[in-house]
C-alpha cells in the first residue's frame, strides 16, 4: 500500500475552502482502479493561532496505481488548468510526502456473550 500525504497550510479561517476542494464526491481520483480512499483532516486549533493546517491523506492498493492516476488525463489536465491561475494568497505552504506501509494493525474480533 502506498499513501500520499498533502499538507496545506493556510492563513486562519480557510481550512473549509481546502476541505471542499478536496471532499468532492465526484472527484476523478475515485475513479482510478487501486484507489482506496481519500481522507481530509483539519488540525484542532488552539486559539488565537493565526494559521490552520489541512491533511489530504490518499491512500492506493499500489504504487503503480497511484502512477496511473499521475498519468491519467484528469490529474494532468487539472494541473495544466492550474498553471494559469494565481495561487490563493490565503495557502501559505503545501508540503507532499509518500510512504509505503509496512505493517497494519486491525481490530480485534471480540466474542459476543
Amino acid at each position: 500500500m502506498l499513501i500520499q500525504t498533502r499538507t496545506i497550510t493556510v492563513k486562519a479561517g480557510y481550512a473549509d475552502q481546502v476541505v471542499q476542494r478536496f471532499s468532492r464526491p465526484d472527484h476523478p481520483m475515485a475513479a482510478i482502479p487501486g484507489f482506496i480512499d481519500l481522507s481530509v483532516m483539519v488540525k484542532k486549533a488552539r486559539k488565537n493561532e493565526e494559521q490552520e493546517e489541512v491533511v489530504v491523506l490518499v491512500r492506493w492498493e499500489s504504487e503503480e496505481a497511484w502512477k496511473t492516476w499521475e498519468k491519467s488525463p484528469a490529474h494532468i489536465e487539472g494541473h495544466r488548468n492550474a498553471r494559469h491561475q494565481e495561487k490563493p494568497d490565503f495557502i501559505l505552504s503545501t508540503v507532499v510526502s509518500m510512504y509505503e506501509v509496512k505493517a497494519v494493525t486491525l481490530p480485534r474480533v471480540q466474542a459476543q456473550s
